[in-house]
């Protein structure tokens, strides 16, 4: 039986007293919302903090304001079963819904969190696995080794970005809130992270997800397809968020195509995008960009099924996508 390490337990009532925790406690303590990725991770002692600065009794974290028509304010706290049923996420933000409804299994969707999912750890075979395990291969460069297991000769960490909800926040061109012990700041979730399999993320130790922003609908539809091993539980292979915004006519004013689980970070996929604008969604146009965006995606031995399979069906889920879009 995996056993977690032995671990302070803190439990602030607000954003504020968070903050002064993380900064008192140091590098060693870790903030914890559902705990649904961080606590088996401790089991596997991929990590070990000295204190858990849990989240959950901070109600302004599960905040939700505005509408698909002003722009919408989700607190970082919210679960994934909550975000996926939202009426106005449903309607407004429906990729986002998908999103969430696709992560893991229900039970786990029902303590997951939206900000959780969001600074999900990136994962590699070679990493998300005992200490056993890991101390009998050889450790890697992500936690006690030296080397990329995946790739021995590389100089960086592959271990990739598996969140769902990441990709779809960057194709809905959402911004997220931090609050830190140098005050509050507001980004765009794709300055969030970095191409790192190690150090995916700008935040800094002592800043929290308090907030994500959506922008007012406008006219925008989203879709979001998820390649996975089994219907259920797992995480994502592949993810393929798409958000675009069509003319009357028919002709696609805007577009953003971003790419999950192929890289350290949420891939955006503009060469692609550029051959959309100002075209319909023809059979052509189609297959244009389903092939042009999936050039982005270049998976390595990480994860699993092959490599050469994950290629392959990066252009068919891609067209998949695109093609809901069109019928709508």
């Amino acid at each position: 039986m995996l056993r977690l390490p032995p671990f302070r337990y803190l439990a602030p009532r607000t954003l504020t007293e968070a903050v002064e925790m993380l900064v008192q406690e140091g590098e060693q303590a870790m903030p914890l919302a559902g705990g649904t990725d961080l606590l088996p991770n401790m089991k596997r002692r991929q990590f070990t903090p000295s204190a858990l600065i849990a989240l959950q009794g901070i109600a302004d974290l599960r905040r939700l304001e505005g509408s698909p028509a002003t722009g919408m304010r989700l607190g970082a706290g919210i679960t994934l079963t909550e975000l996926s049923m939202l009426p106005q996420v449903m309607t407004g933000y429906r990729a986002l819904a998908l999103a969430a409804a696709s992560v893991s299994t229900p039970q786990l969707r029902n303590v997951g969190t939206l900000g959780g999912n969001l600074l999900l750890d990136t994962r590699c075979n070679y990493y998300n696995q005992t200490e056993f395990w890991r101390h009998s291969i050889g450790y890697c460069m992500k936690k006690d080794g030296e080397i990329c297991l995946v790739a021995p000769g590389s100089p960086r960490c592959w271990a990739i970005s598996s969140a769902d909800t990441a990709p779809v926040l960057v194709a809905l061109d959402a911004r997220v809130r931090l609050q830190g012990a140098q005050g509050e700041r507001v980004i765009p979730v794709r300055e969030l992270f970095r191409d790192d399999g190690m150090h995916p993320y700008t935040k800094t130790h002592d800043e929290l997800v308090s907030d994500i922003l959506l922008s007012p609908t406008d006219g925008w539809q989203s879709i979001y397809l998820k390649l996975r091993r089994r219907g259920s539980f797992d995480f994502p292979l592949l993810g393929v968020a798409i958000a675009l915004k069509k003319r009357a006519d028919g002709i696609v004013d805007d577009v953003r195509i971003v790419l999950g689980a192929v890289a350290s970070h949420p891939v955006e996929a503009r060469e692609a995008e550029a051959l959309l604008r100002g075209n319909a969604l023809t059979p052509e146009v189609i297959e244009a960009v389903a092939l042009a965006a999936a050039k982005r995606a270049r998976p390595l031995d990480n994860a699993d099924l092959t490599i050469a399979y994950r290629k392959q069906v990066a252009p068919v889920y891609i067209r998949r996508a695109l093609l809901q879009l069109a019928r709508e």
